[in-house]
């Protein structure tokens, strides 16, 4: 099995792949999301994880349209708690730091540690880990770059700080998506999906009423605006059961209500994933 991902060996992505498939045979590395789903329309991967949201710097939210453009159904989830590191090129201290690098999303995470520093400027990556192996490669001294542990030991580079994220319950969830468009997956608890409804009062709130009535447990709704329409939106919802029919009545009783339902995916609830 190949697995595309954005970023390298050791970033995040890395590590939730090869939690979520232990015999994974390789992974492809993609600087952009874009790119990931690329190789599951080219055929070259089967399989790819993306970052959808963190608990410190929320959505993603050029993920979500990605995943409406391709339309490669989502067939689970990984749910993996974020430790960063700053780290650098052996010898060195913070004060011999004057730019740090990495992904925005985590420079987003680190941003209180990094204000206690006004000497470093800040610079984005488009990968955490990939940041780590670009000091240690060009031999940048006086550059840090911010990832997990494993990058710093993949790397052989020292660790200035660590856990310096704002909050310490800083969760990643990253959504599985498969190549395959038939795949399904059996016994499934969790849904994400795509509707666009009438820009008319009360629209969305007659079709969270179909979900309280057949007691679906709405666990996210993100709004993104529709592509060329003014005052029009795609609301993004995660909703889980303990009854798989209840969960199709309710799709059912809410089709009448919205111009548009897409189903992004039916998929397990994923577990919470401890260690980088």
């Amino acid at each position: 099995m190949v697995v595309a991902i954005q970023g390298g060996d050791a970033s995040f992505h890395d590590i939730a792949a090869r939690k979520y498939f232990p015999n994974v045979s390789s992974t492809i590395h993609c600087p952009t999301f874009r790119e990931v789903f690329q190789c599951l329309e080219n055929g070259s991967a089967s399989k790819a994880l993306l970052a959808i949201e963190n608990t410190i710097a929320g959505s993603i939210l050029g993920n979500y349209t990605l995943l409406q453009e391709y339309g490669f159904p989502i067939i689970g989830e990984v749910r993996l708690r974020i430790i960063l590191c700053l780290m650098a090129l052996k010898g060195q201290k913070i004060e011999d730091i004057h730019l740090v690098k990495s992904h925005y999303m985590a420079l987003l995470q680190c941003n209180d540690f990094l204000q206690n520093y006004p000497h470093i400027k800040v610079e984005e990556y488009y990968d955490t880990a990939d940041s780590a192996k670009d000091v240690k490669v060009n031999n940048l001294r006086g550059v840090a770059g911010i990832a997990g542990k494993y990058a710093a030991e993949l790397y052989d580079l020292d660790v200035l700080a660590e856990s310096i994220e704002a909050y310490k319950m800083n969760f990643t969830r990253f959504l599985v998506v498969s190549a395959d468009r038939n795949e399904r997956v059996e016994n499934p608890n969790k849904a994400s999906i795509a509707i666009v409804i009438n820009d008319k009062p009360g629209a969305l709130s007659k079709i969270l009423r179909q979900f309280d009535e057949h007691e679906i447990n709405l666990t996210k709704i993100q709004s993104i605006p529709l592509l060329g329409s003014l005052d029009q939106y795609t609301f993004y919802i995660d909703c889980e059961w303990q009854n798989y029919d209840a969960y199709l009545k309710s799709i059912e009783s809410i089709r009448p209500l919205a111009t548009e339902i897409n189903i992004l995916g039916t998929y397990k609830k994923g577990e919470v994933i401890y260690g980088n």
